[in-house]
């Protein structure tokens, strides 16, 4: 068991989250009983996961992408009222990190995924706190044999758009996860020969081509599974809290 206050205060300075100037508070949004013995994870605070975890009698909940972005109306009113009304009736907390989350070298989107997919990390890139990642794969491979690693590790076929049209196998790339698409042109300046994100644009097609750069959606949800898991692992360990990540499926 840990006091819910300790536990907030040690993942956000865990994640610096005072160096990032975010689309949502990041750390506690609803506060709940005061201290956690078990926390359910996942990637989007939804009624589905705050109904799974109050069944579950969780203290906590903790996710990628919580409540209160920028430029939403601040009414609680029909979804957001019964999502808020979960957590107030249960009395559980909702704990939400973003782009924290993404960053971090250890525990984040970014840095699971290179180990989820095997690539071999070399640097950074983006801008401001540079969410985005660049490597190697672990051996030269076609744009079809990457689409189907991607595949098999996040269970699910990604689009892929073959922006060098086959001209050579892949061997750098660069990836941010999440809604990260325009991140593109940044990667091709990096002249690696491939991109992955989450999400893609209609104009993310033009520019891949134009560019000459091979690129993958592979799903916000799906590129974004696994920072919550690590840190709901790490946790544990710390803290000696029961845990559970809860995938609650997303096609997108």
């Amino acid at each position: 068991m840990v006091l819910l206050r300790e536990l907030c205060a040690y993942m956000d300075n865990l994640l610096e989250i005072s160096l990032f100037d975010d689309y949502a508070p990041n750390g506690l949004q609803v506060e709940g009983r005061t201290s956690v013995k078990y926390i359910v994870g996942g990637v989007t605070a939804s009624l589905s996961l705050l109904e799974a975890a109050r069944q579950r009698g969780a203290d906590a909940v903790l996710v990628h992408h919580g409540y209160f972005w920028q430029g939403e109306s601040p009414r609680v009113v029909g979804a957001k009222r019964r999502r808020m009304h979960c957590l107030l009736e249960s009395g559980m907390s909702l704990i939400a990190y973003h782009l924290p989350l993404d960053a971090h070298p250890i525990f984040g989107n970014n840095a699971q995924l290179a180990t989820v997919l095997g690539f071999e990390t070399e640097g950074r890139f983006g801008p401001g706190q540079k969410l985005g990642y660049y490597g190697r794969l672990p051996e030269p491979m076609s744009g079809d044999a990457l689409s189907e690693v991607i595949a098999n590790a996040l269970g699910r076929v990604p689009l892929y758009i073959d922006g060098n049209r086959g001209r050579k196998d892949i061997r750098t790339i660069a990836w941010c996860s999440g809604a990260a698409q325009d991140y593109i042109e940044d990667a091709a300046r990096l002249g690696v020969d491939a991109y992955l994100s989450g999400e893609v644009s209609e104009r993310t097609t033009h520019v891949a081509r134009e560019e000459g750069i091979a690129f993958f959606a592979a799903g916000h949800h799906a590129t974004e599974r696994y920072g919550v898991a690590a840190m709901l692992c790490h946790l544990g360990e710390k803290f000696g809290v029961n845990y559970e990540f809860i995938d609650i499926d997303n096609p997108v």
